[in-house]
């Protein structure tokens, strides 16, 4: 079993994503940042379908798109109950779920913290994990509505993942981040660590996917000691 994922990006700063089970060519978006962006890679993908829409949370820039893709293409839509708020939504989802694409079983968990009920969508099998606004190449999502405890604990979930998981999360902050994690790590490895980060980012390359290891090595809300070192580098990042 294995996915084959296209990313592309959108709007100013959110990466689009598409997945293909390789074994029976069902195909799935995660998020619809934009609609035109969206069936626009789909056409060029050459895959010919689309069965799902996979919403990781109900802001705008994850889920404007689903109204038109769906007309478009047919799909379902599938995503946590929040994303009724903003968009349309066929089937909830929640922590302990499955959703099925093919013959990929991609596992939901709950990780609230930027949204109360975002969840994130994981192939266990395959090492790929899509992870909406929770986790960043060195960095993690804003408190929009949640606590430092529920993004603290959702950080952790992720962090129990296999390092090997490859982490495909929503948008290209790298390099901010990046500037961030360097006021507070001073190590020659998180110097070179941001080095390429910047320079990939000159080169107007995406700096997603990530991997979890390299985040536990060098994300500075990964390498909080704990929950109170995590909110205040939380609260430090939002001011800097």
């Amino acid at each position: 079993m294995s996915l084959d994922i296209r990313l592309f990006p959108c709007l100013s700063d959110n990466y689009g994503f598409l997945a293909r089970d390789v074994a029976t060519g069902a195909v799935a978006a995660i998020d619809t940042p934009d609609a035109a962006a969206v069936l626009a890679d789909l056409d060029q993908s050459g895959w010919g379908r689309l069965d799902l829409i996979l919403n990781t949370h109900w802001h705008p820039d994850h889920t404007q798109g689903n109204g038109a893709v769906k007309a478009a293409t047919g799909c379902a839509i599938v995503g946590p109950e929040e994303v009724r708020k903003a968009a349309p939504l066929d089937r909830i989802v929640r922590g302990g779920d499955v959703v099925r694409l093919g013959d990929t079983a991609l596992e939901v968990t709950d990780t609230p913290g930027h949204t109360l009920g975002h969840v994130v969508y994981r192939d266990a099998a395959g090492g790929h994990a899509f992870v909406g606004d929770v986790l960043f190449t060195l960095g993690c999502g804003r408190l929009f509505e949640g606590t430092p405890e529920q993004m603290w604990d959702s950080l952790q979930t992720l962090a129990a993942w296999p390092d090997e998981t490859t982490i495909w999360c929503a948008h290209e902050y790298s390099a901010a981040n990046a500037r961030f994690a360097l006021s507070l790590d001073d190590r020659p490895e998180m110097a070179a660590r941001a080095a390429e980060v910047f320079a990939a980012r000159e080169r107007g390359e995406p700096t997603v996917p990530t991997t979890l290891g390299a985040e536990k090595a060098f994300n500075p809300f990964l390498r909080a000691a704990d929950l109170a070192g995590f909110a205040a580098r939380r609260a430090a990042k939002d001011s800097f």
